[in-house]
């Protein structure tokens, strides 16, 4: 897939490297060439084959982890790349809501802590760790249906919002990074409908040829990375690099 633009000795990091996505995002980072580490945080302790691959335990909710381990990671060199893959749909007592008769603040309070507070304590943390003298930039898995103009269904209020507020900050953090960091740049990134456990129940009716690997998906958002400058910061892409509006 190439990430020519970044140049090499890069030291990148993927948030939420337990996850589908996020692991597949640590396999095609660490057989880059030009890659030199890969950080993979998460809760566990995830084992990765490559030996480029340096593994951290961290609750993304807790500053002080979160300031250890970006330490721990720029210890030798600032970051150039880091993937923040967190994200939840379902789970416990967490389902998308059919109806606003079904929102519950509870659930609400739990999509929006892991699909945005999370990531902005992440970006908090990581953005001023990115290099300066060169191309960087911080990504953050989004969502085509956090798009307010493209809502035409409803329903999913939880997840919509919890994209929807995590897009614009990306877009207000990317104004503030532009004014400290001219090399740098902060997105967006939809995945597409993927293979993964946060997708399954979800699957049914998806268009043939629609439904993709992790493998297939984090290509083309490293194609999309690598194809992108600094003007691109604050937007959201999808997979094929198309741009997702607001």
């Amino acid at each position: 897939m190439g990430l020519e633009s970044f140049g090499t000795g890069l030291n990148a990091a993927v948030f939420g490297a337990s996850g589908g996505i996020g692991a597949a995002f640590v396999e095609a980072l660490a057989a880059e060439d030009g890659v030199e580490r890969v950080h993979a945080v998460s809760r566990g302790s995830p084992e990765f084959a490559s030996d480029k691959v340096c593994a951290h335990s961290c609750d993304p909710l807790d500053e002080e982890a979160l300031d250890a381990a970006v330490s721990a990671m720029t210890e030798e060199g600032p970051l150039h790349l880091a993937i923040i893959a967190l994200g939840i749909l379902h789970g416990d007592g967490i389902a998308p809501e059919k109806t606003w008769r079904h929102a519950d603040a509870k659930a609400m309070g739990t999509v929006l802590k892991v699909n945005t507070i999370a990531p902005t304590l992440i970006a908090k943390h990581v953005l001023p760790a990115l290099a300066k003298d060169r191309k960087t930039a911080l990504a953050a898995l989004s969502a085509r249906v956090g798009s307010i103009s493209d809502n035409r269904l409803g329903g999913w209020v939880s997840y919509r919002a919890s994209k929807a507020a995590l897009n614009m900050m990306i877009r207000t953090f990317s104004i503030e990074l532009a004014r400290v960091n001219k090399d740098a740049l902060f997105i967006g990134l939809h995945p597409g409908t993927v293979e993964t456990g946060l997708s399954e129940p979800f699957r049914q009716g998806v268009p043939e040829g629609k439904l993709f690997t992790p493998q297939r998906s984090v290509a083309g958002m490293l194609t999309t990375l690598d194809g992108i400058g600094p003007e691109a910061g604050g937007k959201i892409f999808d997979y094929a690099g198309k741009e997702v509006p607001a």
